[in-house]
Parts: structure tokens; C-alpha cells; sequence
């Protein structure tokens, strides 16, 4: 992961788990501020780790696949776990 200017690169986990959350919160006509709260993050970290440029703690990876009711392997893999 390199960087830019000083600005940290994208990690390329980070980047999936984000563009799975945000498919997935669109598929579910849920908002950012409704998915940030169930995450106890601010709208602007929630957007952030959708463009892949946050973390998301397994806690909060937990609480966003009961928030939009999904199992834990959809934000972390396209294929099913089971």
C-alpha cells in the first residue's frame, strides 16, 4: 500500500468491504445515516469506509450485516460461506 503525498493508499480489503456495505445498503433503500448509527459512526465515516478509505472493526462489520439484515460473509465475500 503505497502513498500519496502523505495521504495513506487504499487497502484493497478495505475497498471490497466498502463497495459490498454500500451495494448492499442501496439494494436495502436504507441511507448512509441510518447504516452510521447502527455502526456508531458519523455519516462522513460511514462514507468514507464505502470508498474504501476506512476500517471497519469486525463489531462493526457485525453490526451493519444485523442492521441490514445480511449473513457476515456478504460484506466480506461475493460467495456464499455455506
Amino acid at each position: 500500500m503505497g502513498s500519496v503525498h502523505g495521504f495513506p493508499g487504499i487497502d484493497p480489503a478495505d475497498a471490497a468491504i466498502g463497495a459490498r456495505l454500500k451495494r448492499w445498503r442501496e439494494a436495502r433503500g436504507m441511507d448512509v445515516d441510518t447504516v452510521a448509527a447502527a455502526l456508531k459512526i458519523t455519516p462522513e465515516e460511514e462514507r468514507r469506509a464505502e470508498a474504501g478509505r476506512a476500517h471497519l472493526t469486525s463489531l462493526q462489520l457485525a453490526a451493519a450485516t444485523h442492521r441490514l439484515r445480511l449473513p457476515m460473509w456478504a460484506l466480506v465475500s461475493d460467495s456464499r460461506a455455506y
